[in-house]
């Protein structure tokens, strides 16, 4: 995955470890030279190996590895569309993955949040999914989680109505909450949908809904963008 780059000196040349006898020995050092050429980039990965695992600073190629390692839910990020990077320390994750509630808001409350995290470019979400995918994985297959892989992917938190329910009462043999039949019904607001995005939604909560679930998507356009559009 790594290539040379020109100019790109090694950590460990050959040269100097040769014996002394070919210190001065011009075509034995030409020819470790070219072997150090070769060899300089595995040892540029060596000595940053720890920043490849890291999904904030890790070359976008091996983030998407990562991701797949990992079983990050990255269904629609597609990090192609932006502008071409992937350096080491070429993004960050946004602080919102590591701070923010999962599923902190499904309502129009959290909606001009939503509008402004769905700015964020599709190779932050896809370093903020890879960093969050062992937390969603302790929590796949709730409301909590699908919530969250949801927003990973779109920038915007979904809007979920479910069957399940729970009650108390005081008395024995209460009125059982939530309904008989199991459904999951998720909603996203979008500011621009297409029908590309019902498709990326539709295969995202099957992904991460239980498994056991009938369930319904709908895409549909932001209030928030049509209210300021009215303005």
């Amino acid at each position: 995955m790594r290539g040379s780059l020109d100019g790109l000196g090694s950590s460990a040349p050959i040269g100097a470890m040769l014996p002394a006898i070919f210190a001065d020995d011009d075509l034995a050092q030409r020819f470790v030279a070219g072997l150090d050429e070769v060899l300089a980039p595995l040892l540029v990965v060596l000595d940053n190996l720890d920043a490849y695992f890291d999904p904030a600073l890790a070359p976008l190629d091996f983030t998407r590895w990562l991701a797949d390692w990992v079983g990050a839910e990255t269904e629609g990020i597609d990090p192609g569309a932006d502008a071409a990077g992937g350096g080491v320390g070429a993004g960050a994750v946004p602080a919102s993955t590591e701070a923010g509630g999962i599923g902190a808001g499904s309502g129009p409350a959290s909606a001009a949040g939503a509008g402004r995290a769905g700015a964020l470019p599709a190779e932050l979400r896809l370093r903020a999914a890879v960093a969050a995918a062992a937390r969603l994985h302790r929590v796949r297959g709730t409301r909590r989680g699908l919530s969250e892989a949801v927003r990973l992917v779109f920038g915007v938190p979904p809007e979920i109505r479910e069957s399940g329910a729970a009650a108390w009462h005081a008395r024995p043999l209460g009125p059982v909450p939530g309904d008989r039949r199991p459904h999951l019904h998720v909603t996203l607001r979008l500011p621009d949908p297409s029908p590309a995005d019902h498709n990326r939604l539709d295969t995202l909560v099957a992904a991460a809904r239980p498994a056991h679930m009938p369930y319904t998507v709908e895409v549909i356009a932001s209030a928030v963008a049509e209210r300021t559009t009215d303005r």
